[in-house]
């Protein structure tokens, strides 16, 4: 079975210095299954791709299978796919021959372990229950460009059909130890399959290489099912956990910040304002069908609903325990049927592609900036403006040259200690500009509150149309 991965990141050589593989050499690895072949077709300084080559040995795999039943004799146990179908060989292999890689570590060139760059993985003969649906289910929400081609049963027979094996291509920017990662777990996850026993100690290994993406991820049920092979106990027993590491994420964690920055605006009733200027704005667009992304503990959603203009409202959050405060809030366990088909709360993350947030007229990101890392904007801009695409987008954060105005905030601190940054208005007027010059979108700038004539208005918007 084969695998390669390539870059055309200056110079591409870096590579090798990631991968703790020199490109002049060939490497082998020896496995239980079989041998790992690592080497570089091409490697200058334009383009690099390295090439993982995996030989299985069915029958020397059969012969150390343990617990097979004694003298039972199973033709598919020898003639099989294995030796050429990526499966969840090539993941353990992944694991072996790049293990200093998937850790994040170099030992020659360590600052580049945490830097993002363009990367393309060819997998040309890959089983995929559920076809080319459900390799982009997988891959897109993780920021890939998936190109995935079923490969005919047979070229000279169409008639045949298409077998259940894609060729497969990702594209995507990003540092190699997350590619790796992303491999690692969704290689046996496409081919619904595993070579080797699953037990409890699957859960570690998969929150090990999934723990940080796997929570936001919409497909994460089926990728913890798939990859725990279906058994119910220890399923249940991973997305628990999974959700133990996200409750501790926002609400948890961050309600007395939350507290503390509503005390700071609170003389000034800012929150109260932001949330009718929002609904204005919205109500002003003609939308029908409307998103609040991070949408906390509700508070824009309950009041969306009032409006019998819109139809449908849906809210998004990172938080499980967020979530359901507003379900609390909403009272969506005693409403009509009737208001209750217009909302729905949906946990996730503006950092991945999500396909329930595609087909809406609006959405609204109320505070939300502030709190995603500098690094990250690129992937909720995307998320947002790239593939969500509503028609209007309206967007709020504080406004840092205000913050002098406020007399409880000791000077220099931010309104919540939550925020990775705050703005001024020329930095957000320019994010704003790029933001709708890169896809589309026009955008009127506009504030919350009384203006000031020296720092402008406590709150900056934004409202973005298309």
């Amino acid at each position: 079975m084969l695998l390669t991965i390539s870059t055309d990141h200056r110079p591409a050589t870096d590579l090798g210095y990631l991968l703790h593989k020199n490109p002049s050499a060939h490497h082998r690895v020896e496995l239980g299954f079989g041998q790992a072949h690592v080497f570089y077709p091409e490697a200058n300084e334009a383009h690099c791709t390295v090439a993982v080559v995996v030989e299985v040995d069915p029958v020397g795999l059969v012969r150390s299978r343990r617990g097979a039943k004694g003298g039972d004799f199973s033709l598919g146990l020898y003639v099989n796919d294995r030796p050429y179908a990526i499966s969840s060989f090539m993941s353990v292999a992944l694991g072996r021959v790049f293990s200093t890689a998937m850790a994040g570590r170099s030992k020659e060139r360590p600052e580049l372990t945490d830097v993002a760059i363009p990367l393309v993985v060819r997998l040309p003969v890959t089983p995929c229950r559920g076809g080319a649906a459900v390799a982009t289910r997988l891959f897109e929400p993780l920021g890939y460009e998936v190109a995935a081609a079923a490969i005919p049963l047979d070229p000279r027979f169409p008639a045949w059909g298409d077998s259940a094996y894609l060729d497969l291509t990702l594209s995507a920017t990003l540092t190699l130890q997350r590619l790796l990662e992303h491999l690692f777990v969704l290689l046996p996850v496409l081919d619904d399959d595993k070579h080797y026993w699953v037990g409890p100690s699957e859960i570690d290994k998969l929150l090990r290489r999934g723990g940080e993406w796997l929570p936001a991820h919409p497909e994460r049920e089926l990728i913890t099912r798939r990859y725990l092979r279906h058994d119910r106990q220890l399923t249940r027993e991973a997305l628990a956990r999974l959700m133990e590491d996200d409750v501790a994420d926002p609400d948890a964690s961050l309600a007395r910040y939350d507290a503390e920055e509503q005390a700071v605006e609170k003389p000034i009733n800012l929150n109260e304002q932001r949330l009718r200027a929002v609904v204005g704005a919205i109500g002003a667009s003609g939308a029908r069908r409307v998103l609040d992304l991070g949408c906390g503990e509700g508070r824009l959603v309950g009041q969306l609903l009032r409006e019998q203009g819109i139809e449908k409202v849906v809210g998004l959050d990172v938080s499980v325990r967020a979530l359901e405060t507003a379900a609390r809030r909403l009272h969506l366990d005693t409403i009509g049927p009737s208001q209750r088909a217009r909302v729905e709360l949906l946990q996730g993350s503006l950092g991945y592609r999500d396909a329930r947030l595609a087909g809406f007229d609006a959405a609204a990101l109320v505070e939300v900036l502030e709190h995603l890392d500098p690094s990250r904007l690129g992937s909720c801009e995307r998320t947002v403006f790239a593939h969500a695409r509503p028609s209007t987008v309206i967007v709020t954060t504080p406004n840092v040259e205000y913050n002098v105005r406020f007399a409880s905030l000791p000077a220099g601190r931010f309104r919540h200690r939550d925020h990775r940054f705050e703005w001024t208005r020329t930095e957000f007027a320019d994010w704003c500009e790029q933001v709708g010059a890169r896809h589309g979108y026009s955008v009127a700038l506009s504030g919350v509150g009384t203006e000031d004539p020296a720092v402008g208005f406590s709150t900056q918007m934004a409202v973005f149309t298309r």
